[in-house]
């Protein structure tokens, strides 16, 4: 970063704070400070605050569908950097929807260095997932997780569990009613839950037939993503020394992937881009019935200075093998 972009940014901050804006879940409030040391290392003697938000989704109990989808989780605190009571907001990029387009006026400027994006199985003793009796209640509130652990284990009954990762942690504990839960490693790491007692699930596609319980990661999982406003030039270049670039090329073609399937709130869809050992770019791409016993499958590699075209050919390619008709029949 250059010291004139540096003296930029402290004079426009020298009468007010850069403000945050954020979720007020622990989770959401230890990404968002997270971002905030990266940039007090960046511009020493800048003021930053976070500015928490309870948003739609928080307070909603019910099916995010029936609420209008993962928009939910995001609109209040879009609607606070458009109105500029905010100056860039944080989110987790599988909250963000593909099939809504972006405030007028906003980008995301920055992707944090993707994180674990294993998805895990917390229990309260430490029992195998192979173990768990048949009828067992499993509880997540992601469809994608559903359809998976369901095209594995069709014997259990996977049901929705919301609030945020330490409400759904208490009541695993205080309710007998959950065997257990499927929860992102990321995420448990960022409160210090990780000496729970999990399992963790490959990433990497296994067919029922063998045996091998894995979960392919969402669209964005593991990725912290910052919005600006387009005009506010000092931040953009702020946020483009905390952007990086290896991140920000796989969410691309993940979420190109995702815009094309339109995929809704009520899909399961599974993204998961990754750099091979011979510096391909490789993007894993799954839809999903609600059970999971429809899978449709396509992977593809390309040149990582191209990830449009790589999200544009694994999608192509399983609209071609019926995507449409597997998302369609998910919104009833």
């Amino acid at each position: 970063m250059t010291d004139a972009l540096i003296d930029v940014l402290r004079s426009g901050f020298a009468e007010q704070p850069l403000r945050i804006g954020t979720r007020s879940s622990p989770m959401a409030l230890h990404q968002a400070g997270d971002v905030r040391e990266r940039i007090l290392k960046l511009v020493p003697g800048i003021s930053v605050e976070l500015v928490p938000m309870t948003t739609s989704a928080d307070v909603w109990s019910g099916d995010l569908s029936e609420l209008g989808g993962k928009a939910n989780f995001t609109k209040e605190i879009d609607r606070a950097l458009t109105s500029s009571q905010v100056d860039v907001a944080v989110h987790c990029m599988k909250d963000v929807p593909g099939d809504v387009p972006l405030p007028k006026g906003t980008v995301f400027g920055a992707y944090l260095e993707r994180e674990d994006v294993h998805d895990v199985v917390v229990t309260r003793d430490g029992t195998p997932l192979a173990d768990i009796p048949t009828g067992s209640v499993i509880g997540t509130s992601s469809v994608r997780r559903r359809a998976q652990l369901l095209m594995y284990r069709p014997d259990l009954r996977v049901v929705r569990i919301r609030g945020n990762v330490n409400s759904r942690l208490a009541k695993l504990e205080e309710d007998n009613t959950f065997a257990a839960l499927i929860l992102a490693h990321a995420g448990l790491g960022r409160i210090d839950a990780l000496d729970r007692h999990i399992e963790v699930l490959p990433v990497e596609f296994h067919p029922a037939a063998e045996g091998v319980v894995s979960i392919v990661p969402a669209v964005g999982a593991g990725v912290i993503g910052i919005q600006a406003r387009t005009v506010d030039s000092a931040i953009m270049g702020l946020l483009d020394q905390l952007n990086d670039p290896a991140t920000a090329s796989h969410i691309l073609a993940e979420r190109t992937m995702l815009h094309m399937l339109r995929g809704h709130c009520n899909s399961p869809i599974a993204g998961y881009a990754s750099t091979t050992s011979n510096g391909l770019m490789s993007l894993h791409g799954m839809v999903f019935n609600s059970d999971g016993s429809r899978v449709v499958r396509a992977h593809s590699c390309g040149d990582p200075s191209d990830p449009v075209a790589l999200g544009s050919r694994v999608a192509a390619d399983l609209l071609r093998q019926g995507a449409r008709d597997v998302i369609n029949a998910t919104r009833t």
